[in-house]
C-alpha cells in the first residue's frame, strides 16, 4: 500500500479512537432575584448549520456559538412527546441530553429544569434521593406547559461522579450526612457550574425562563451567566422516609427551599 494511504488510514484510525473515548467519557412561588449585569458572553464558531437552524417547532438558534447541537430527534415518553437534541461544548465534559416541548425560543418563557444525572435515582429509582421523583414531575409538568426544556446534564452527586458519589454512600451509612461525606471526600457540597447550561439554553434562543429548582444558587448561577430567571416553580414531589434527613441537609446546609420539612 502507498506510503500516503498508509499515513491516511493512520490518521482516520486515531480520530475514530479518539471521538469513540469522549463519547464514553459522556453519561454512564417566586424567589427575589439577584439583579447580575453579564457582559457580552464570547462566541465562537458553531458547526451544525451554516446558517441559523431550528430546534423543536421553531427555536432559532445563532450561527455562532460555544455550543452545538450534534443530534435531533423525536422523542415519544409516557409523560408526553419531546424533541430529545444531543448538544455539545468546548470539552468532553461539556454535553446534555436536552428534551424541547413546544415552541422554544417564541414569545412565551418556557418552563425549564435544569436536571443532574442521578444514576442511582433516576435508573435504579434509589430512595435515598428525590431525584427521580423530581425528574419524573418536571417531565409532567413540561408537557402540559406550552413551551419547555429539560437539560439533564452529566453532573453526578453535584459534580463529582458517580463513583465518588458510592463512596460518599459508604460515608453517610457511618454517620454523616450528604455534604460531610462530599467534604471529607475532598469535594466541596455543591461543585456543580451552571455556565454550560446558560450557554445551552440561549442556544436555543431562550433568554428567559420559569425554572423549575428548589436551588437558589441555580437561580442566581443562571441570571449571572445571562439567563433571566422570571419565576421559580418549587420542584418538590412527595418524599420518602428514606429521603428525610438527605432533604433536611439539603435544606439546612445548601439552602434549598423545601416546605413542610
Amino acid at each position: 500500500m502507498p506510503t500516503d494511504a498508509v499515513n491516511a488510514n493512520a490518521t482516520l484510525r486515531s480520530e475514530v479512537e479518539c471521538r469513540t473515548q469522549q463519547v464514553r467519557g459522556c453519561y454512564t412561588t417566586k424567589l427575589p432575584m439577584v439583579k447580575h449585569h453579564p457582559g457580552k458572553p464570547k462566541r465562537t464558531r458553531r458547526g451544525l448549520k451554516p446558517a441559523a437552524a431550528r430546534t423543536s417547532r421553531g427555536a432559532r438558534v445563532s450561527r455562532r456559538s460555544p455550543v452545538r447541537i450534534v443530534a435531533k430527534a423525536d422523542l415519544p415518553t409516557r409523560f408526553g412527546n419531546f424533541t430529545v437534541l444531543g448538544i455539545e461544548g468546548r470539552t468532553p465534559e461539556e454535553t446534555a441530553v436536552v428534551l424541547c416541548h413546544g415552541q422554544v425560543g417564541g414569545r412565551v418563557v418556557p418552563l425549564v429544569r435544569v436536571h443532574s444525572q442521578c444514576f442511582t435515582g433516576d435508573v435504579l429509582a434509589s430512595r435515598r434521593c428525590d431525584c427521580r421523583a423530581q425528574l419524573e414531575l418536571s417531565l409532567r409538568k413540561i408537557a402540559s406547559s406550552r413551551a419547555g426544556v429539560l437539560l439533564y446534564l452529566p453532573q453526578e452527586g453535584r459534580g463529582i461522579g458517580l463513583m465518588n458519589k458510592l463512596r460518599a454512600y459508604q460515608l453517610q451509612d457511618g454517620g454523616m450526612d450528604t455534604v460531610e461525606a462530599n467534604e471529607r471526600l475532598g469535594f466541596a457540597a455543591d461543585s456543580r457550574d451552571y455556565r454550560f447550561s446558560a450557554q445551552t439554553l440561549r442556544l436555543l434562543g431562550v433568554r428567559s425562563v420559569r425554572l423549575l429548582s428548589n436551588n437558589p444558587d441555580k437561580v442566581q448561577q443562571l441570571e449571572r451567566y445571562g439567563v433571566r430567571v422570571v419565576e421559580r416553580v418549587p420542584c418538590q414531589p412527595p418524599n420518602s422516609r428514606a429521603s428525610l434527613a438527605y432533604l433536611r441537609t439539603k435544606s439546612a446546609k445548601l439552602g434549598h427551599i423545601l416546605a413542610g420539612l
